[in-house]
């Protein structure tokens, strides 16, 4: 992807600014859904996935 730095794109944010909350980030080379989860100076981040236990893909546009 020429000419954009940004592999990662947010596609869903809740919570309150400075708090707990959690995002959705989404890998715009391979579609895969990340979730960004947030509690106060912790966090983590793992793969989204659906009902079947395989990772929730994005259709994404080159």
């Amino acid at each position: 992807m020429a000419g954009n730095d940004n592999r990662f794109v947010k596609t869903y944010k809740e919570g309150a600014f400075g708090g707990n909350g959690f995002e959705i980030w989404v890998d715009k080379e391979t579609g895969v859904n990340y979730v960004w989860r947030i509690s106060g100076y912790a966090g983590g981040l793992t793969v989204l996935l659906d009902r079947d236990g395989k990772p929730v893909i994005t259709t994404v546009e080159k």
